[in-house]
C-alpha cells in the first residue's frame, strides 16, 4: 500500500517505522515546510491514503487538501471537531473517505469498551460520583484531551445523573470533571474514578510510548484503502 504522511513530527516518525515494516511504502511526506507543495505532487496523489497527526489549528485545511486530491485520510488530530460534521458532509455527499479516532491504541479502545459498560453498571449506584484525570506530555497543545473527551462522552451516554463535561472543576452535582495534567514526555495516561463514602473505584489505561498508537493508525489505514465514507474504530474493531 501506497501512504502519504501529512505531518512528521514524533508521531509521523513512528508511523512510518511502523509502516514500512508492515511492507508499504511511504511515497509523500507533508510537512511544515512543504505543504502546498507536496499536496499537490504527484507522488501525494499517488497514495492509497494519507496518515495525518498535526495540529488543531491546520487539520481540518489538511483534510481539504486531501480530499481536493481525492486520497482517502485517517487522522488522530484532536481539538478540532467544531467542523467534524462538515467532514461527515463530504463524506455523505461528495464520496469522501475519512476515519477518525481521538485515539488508535488497541488497547485504549478496549478501554473505551470497559469504559461505556461500567457507567451502564454504575448509572444504578448514585452514591458513586464520578471523575476523569487525563495526563500528558507538555509539547500537547489541546486540553482536555480528545480521548478525554471521548471517554466522558460515553459516560454521559450512559449515566443520567450527568449532563455535561467540565474542565477542572465541577460547578453542579450533574457536571462530570475531567483534569488535565501536562508533565514531562508522558505518551498518555487516562483514569476514572468513582468514589463513594464507602469506597472507591477506578479504571486507568497508561499508554507506555506512541508505538501502540502508531501501530492502531496504520492498521487504520490498511482498513480505510478501497472504502468510501466516514469510518472510526468501531467499524474496525466490531466490538
Amino acid at each position: 500500500m501506497k501512504i502519504a504522511l501529512i505531518g512528521y513530527g514524533k508521531m509521523g516518525k513512528v508511523i512510518e517505522q511502523i509502516a514500512i515494516v508492515r511492507g508499504h511504502e511511504i511515497v509523500s511526506i507533508v510537512d511544515i515546510n512543504n505543504t502546498q507543495e507536496e499536496f499537490n505532487s504527484e507522488a501525494f496523489k499517488s497514495a492509497d491514503v494519507a496518515i495525518e497527526f498535526t495540529t488543531p489549528a491546520t487539520a481540518f485545511d489538511n483534510y481539504m487538501k486531501a480530499f481536493a486530491a481525492d486520497i482517502p485520510v485517517v487522522s488522530g488530530t484532536t481539538g478540532w471537531l467544531d467542523q467534524l460534521d462538515k467532514v461527515k458532509k463530504m463524506c455523505e455527499k461528495e464520496g469522501k473517505t475519512f476515519f477518525y479516532a481521538s485515539n488508535f491504541s488497541i488497547g485504549m479502545n478496549i478501554f473505551f469498551a470497559i469504559n461505556k459498560y461500567l457507567a451502564k453498571i454504575m448509572n444504578n449506584f448514585p452514591a458513586y460520583d464520578v471523575k476523569i484525570t487525563e495526563t500528558h506530555h507538555i509539547h500537547k497543545l489541546d486540553a482536555p484531551s480528545g480521548t478525554a473527551i471521548t471517554l466522558a462522552e460515553d459516560i454521559l451516554k450512559n449515566m443520567e445523573r450527568k449532563k455535561r463535561w467540565t474542565l477542572g472543576k465541577e460547578e453542579q452535582e450533574t457536571d462530570l470533571p475531567i483534569f488535565a495534567i501536562r508533565e514531562g514526555e508522558i505518551p498518555g495516561i487516562h483514569e476514572i474514578v468513582y468514589d463513594s463514602e464507602m469506597d472507591y473505584l477506578s479504571i486507568k489505561h497508561d499508554a507506555k510510548s506512541r508505538q501502540g498508537l502508531a501501530l492502531g493508525a496504520v492498521i487504520a489505514a490498511e482498513f480505510t484503502a478501497g472504502k468510501k465514507g466516514f469510518l472510526g474504530m468501531n467499524d474496525m474493531l466490531k466490538f
